[in-house]
């Protein structure tokens, strides 16, 4: 089966899709990439989607305008990777996160925006979405949902190796775990911006440049959810930049940095981690990648034959895939849940016959 797999993240910069040819035998999953496109987000639509996540308030014309227009996008995106290996079968679309609700460490709901009847409207190709909900209502966290992908990749490595997503939160899986360590870029995008009137801090560059600010970082340190137990999963709303006082972009960019890393790396040595396989935006960050590197060994899911920009949306190509053949796709153990669901709703593609002219009652 020829999948593509739709992914935007917290980061809320790009629409990633990576198309897989996907095959079942036995107990035996196949993913064989075909390759990716990425769009970014036109500027105004971005700036729409930033201003209603929480704590901004919003309305509900705002939510149904931006459910809409994120379909709309997610299905362009899909035009061009049919566009990019021809036809597929079967569309997975992951939407755009708006909100991830937690309260006591308990996740209570969540809402990803884009509505899938765009995307199978524009390409007469059936589309399976809202791949959270399903594992919440069974008790889980809903995130990572790319713990299914992760531990296969990792069985038969040696020690005992973690899968790290650094995207605008960072999650991380060391089998049979999986869970949200914090802010992966979340901060450091939103300082960027905030500071620097940049999106990012390229490279980390910027970051590379400034010092760290110890009473900066101890007091972002201090929240209460790096101590909380896996599994556990948040949103960037849950962390605040706050006063960062007189201290120069460098500086304040160099002092998340740090926090990313302090709080990954101390989640991985937690549990017992003896590597890194990195994959996320990220990856490009090379202050960040050096950081990390410094106190495990760190290699990127490029090197076992995922590429690390895309390996979240080929992570829900498969999702899809095990949903379309009635499998589960979470783990209950990775995501706190009672039991592993089969995930996401169904959007029909093209129609294949008539619609029925007459009704008889038994």
């Amino acid at each position: 089966m020829r999948v593509v797999g739709l992914m935007s993240g917290t980061s809320v910069d790009a629409i990633d899709a990576a198309i897989a040819d996907i095959t079942l035998e036995g107990e035996t999953v196949t993913l064989h990439p075909l390759g990716s496109v990425r769009a970014l987000y036109d500027d105004d639509l971005r700036e729409e989607i930033l201003a209603a996540l929480p704590p901004a308030p919003t309305t509900m014309e705002a939510v149904c305008r931006l459910d809409t227009r994120i379909g709309q996008a997610f299905a362009e995106v899909a035009v061009a990777a049919i566009e990019h290996v021809g036809p597929v079968d079967l569309i997975v679309s992951h939407g755009q996160t708006l909100y991830h609700w937690v309260e006591d460490g308990a996740v209570k709901g969540t809402l990803q925006l884009g509505q899938p009847a765009w995307i199978a409207e524009r390409t007469h190709v059936a589309v399976v979405s809202d791949l959270r909900t399903r594992d919440v209502a069974a008790g889980g966290q809903g995130a990572p949902l790319v713990s299914l992908l992760d531990t296969l990749l990792l069985a038969g490595r040696e020690g005992r190796p973690a899968a790290l997503n650094l995207g605008g939160i960072a999650n991380l899986t060391v089998p049979p775990l999986a869970f949200d360590t914090g802010p992966g870029n979340a901060l450091l995008d939103r300082a960027a911006r905030q500071l620097a009137d940049q999106p990012y801090d390229e490279g980390g560059a910027r970051a590379a440049a400034g010092t760290v600010v110890p009473e900066l970082l101890d007091r972002l340190l201090a929240d209460p959810y790096y101590a909380r137990p896996a599994p556990k999963s948040t949103g960037p709303e849950h962390f605040e930049l706050g006063d960062v006082g007189a201290h120069t972009v460098e500086d304040v960019l160099a002092s998340l940095t740090e926090l990313t890393a302090r709080t990954v790396l101390d989640a991985a040595r937690d549990h017992g981690a003896t590597e890194l396989i990195v994959s996320g935006g990220g990856v490009h960050n090379a202050t960040l990648m050096s950081r990390l590197a410094k106190d495990l060994p760190t290699i990127t899911s490029d090197a076992l034959g995922l590429p690390a920009q895309d390996k979240e949306a080929y992570a829900f190509a498969l999702l899809g895939f095990l949903t379309a053949h009635g499998l589960p796709g979470t783990l209950s153990r990775a995501t706190g849940a009672t039991r592993a669901s089969v995930l996401g709703s169904l959007t029909p593609g093209i129609e294949t016959g008539p619609a029925p002219r007459r009704l008889t009652i038994m």
